[in-house]
């Protein structure tokens, strides 16, 4: 009995250095092992380790992490009040420096950055109206600001990837007088493109008559064209016909001239009728 006591707890024991000498590394993470509290050995990348059962494993993200922080009352150069919400992106630079400066603690690095970034915000922001920080997606930071930031992450192990301004709050006064200036932008933009489309519609329509009227004239100028040549058509024909047979051409003529000049309602004619005028009219009675 005393014998399989101590063969169980040689087994248990193997188990249990088993479990603290092997431990696995996700492919988007990377590890350190740290004995008596001192960084020990290189860093572990993705996969299957071993170690030391006296080593401590401290595993942290590799991705880039985004962190928002909320702002404090920062005034501008004009004198307006401003409530600034932030957000700062980084990605783990240095492991070994990242768990000698934070312990590892990644919040507590962000609080620590952030405060850098608040300093910097209110420099920048003082420095500046307030249409100008409300322009600028960073709050007018500037790019040696964005740099001593991005040293001071550094010293923390961390590689500063980004870093922008999330939410502005205005006092009631500012946002009013923001919106209304707003506003008054919108209208003198929309009262500029009503007038550039006025303009461009009457541009339109001054071409539309043009091409218009050069239409009808073509039209007029070729129905006139085409209206001469039918007459001079018409009159060669009636020409033809009347060498043919000049009686019948003497008679045609005076048809028309009876149509045009008898029976209309109020004319009078005195005309003696034994004249040339009547004389197919005094043949046809003498028939």
């Amino acid at each position: 009995m005393g014998a399989r006591m101590l063969i169980a707890l040689g087994v248990a024991l193997v188990l249990l250095l088993l479990w603290r000498s092997v431990f696995v590394v996700d492919e988007s993470e990377v590890a350190l092992a740290t004995r008596f509290g001192q960084v020990h050995g290189a860093p572990y990348g993705p996969g299957l380790h071993l170690k030391s059962p006296l080593d401590e494993v401290h595993v942290f993200d590799r991705r880039i992490l985004t962190r928002a922080y909320p702002g404090e009352s920062f005034l501008t150069r004009d004198q307006k009040a401003l409530s600034v919400d932030f957000y700062v992106k980084w990605q783990l630079l240095d492991a070994a420096r990242f768990m000698q400066a934070s312990g590892g603690d990644a919040d507590m690095a962000g609080l620590r950055l952030a405060d850098i970034v608040r300093d910097k915000l209110k420099s920048a922001v003082a420095g500046q109206p307030l249409s100008k920080v409300l322009a600028d997606a960073r709050g007018t930071l500037s790019d040696t600001a964005f740099n001593d930031i991005a040293a001071a992450a550094r010293e923390f192990g961390l590689k500063l990837i980004d870093l922008q301004l999330q939410r502005i709050d205005l006092p009631d006064d500012v946002a009013t007088a923001v919106y209304q200036r707003m506003q008054q932008s919108q209208i003198a933009q929309a009262q500029q493109l009503r007038a550039s489309g006025m303009a461009d519609a009457e541009k339109i329509r001054a071409d539309a008559e043009r091409k218009r009227a050069d239409v009808l004239a073509d039209a007029t100028r070729e129905a006139q064209h085409i209206r001469g040549a039918a007459d001079a058509g018409a009159a060669a024909a009636y020409a033809r016909a009347y060498a043919r047979n000049p009686e019948f051409a003497a008679f045609y003529h005076s048809m028309q001239a009876y149509k045009n000049t008898l029976g209309l309602e109020g004319d009078i004619l005195v005309i003696a009728p034994e004249g040339e005028f009547f004389k197919y009219l005094h043949g046809a009675g003498g028939r």
